[in-house]
């Protein structure tokens, strides 16, 4: 445990976690799995949208041809009442069907949720700890273990499809700006590397349906709306306390590092190396001036041995 501790924990380009200095790369360096994106990816989004629009689409054909807009209308569960309507006996595989296609949204869910926060902290703007992966196994098990915690907390509230609606916003709101975002990159910084890059029409295409739905939001249900950007502004103090504030107390660094190394002991987590560190420290000393410092970056640690050097 004590050779975990002394792993690297840090990017030595982007100098945005807190990490112990290191001679360079080696056996205590983790990768985590890359898949060839610009291959799969392509082929996952060309395959799963025509295949589930298609079940969609003759699911609701079979819907409105089996019942009347009246049963539609007083049902609180459409697939179940097809099911009791047209299967007879074997009525159980429609609440099977719904509840094992729930399974599969939330364990994507769950993976890309994760995966946020992973990004996020190796950017600087969470804990570090949430940027580390299982030595072995290489899975962000903190960025888990946070996204079930914070789960189980929007769980507390009783009024379940209120809760859908403030997710279903903020997160149709940030899908907006994040393909938004591409075009400003596109239009900014053209040379940068993309291991995948589409045409603009298909993020145009997309912010003019996206804008045309959140309008049509917030003239219908404005107070949710209002309520969801109103939770979406909280994040806006602890931006500034947590990443912008960059002179922060000793008591907050120490309280930071000792939840980080508790994190690692109990998780047997660390912080993975990114490919071509050595190589591409020239190139990102642009990018470093315009990153912000870290939530926590204790002072380096000095090598024992060379201060018992002459």
């Amino acid at each position: 445990m004590g050779q975990l501790l002394q792993r690297p924990m840090g990017h030595p380009g982007s100098r945005h976690l807190h990490s112990r200095e290191a001679a360079g790369p080696g056996p205590d360096h983790y990768h985590g799995h890359r898949a060839d994106m610009q291959r799969n990816l392509p082929r996952a989004i060309f395959i799963s949208i025509p295949l589930v629009t298609f079940v969609y689409v003759f699911a609701n054909i079979a819907y409105v041809t089996a019942m009347s807009p009246q049963e539609l209308l007083a049902s609180n569960a459409v697939a179940v009442t097809f099911g009791e309507k047209l299967l007879g006996v074997m009525a159980w595989i429609m609440p099977i069907s719904v509840a094992l296609s729930t399974f599969g949204g939330v364990n994507g869910s769950l993976f890309t949720s994760s995966r946020l926060f992973f990004a996020g902290a190796r950017e600087g703007h969470l804990p570090s700890v949430l940027a580390m992966i299982h030595v072995k196994r290489c899975t962000p098990i903190p960025a888990l273990l946070f996204t079930c915690l914070s789960t189980l907390l929007m769980l507390v509230t009783s009024d379940m499809y209120t809760l859908i609606n403030y997710v279903g916003f903020i997160n149709y709101l940030f899908y907006g700006v994040t393909v938004a975002g591409q075009i400003v990159l596109r239009w900014k910084k053209p040379d940068i590397p993309r291991p995948i890059k589409i045409s603009l029409l298909f993020p145009i295409i997309y912010l003019l349906f996206w804008a045309f739905l959140l309008i049509f939001s917030l003239w219908s249900e404005p107070v949710v709306c209002g309520i969801g950007l109103a939770i979406m502004l909280t994040g806006v103090p602890v931006y500034f306390l947590g990443v912008y504030w960059q002179h922060k107390p000793k008591c907050f660094n120490d309280f930071i590092e000792l939840i980080t190394l508790v994190s690692q002991k109990m998780c047997v987590v660390v912080y993975p190396q990114v490919e071509g560190d050595s190589g591409t420290e020239e190139a990102t000393d642009d990018v470093e001036e315009e990153q912000q410092k870290p939530i926590f970056q204790p002072a380096p640690v000095k090598d024992q041995d060379s201060e018992e050097q002459p």
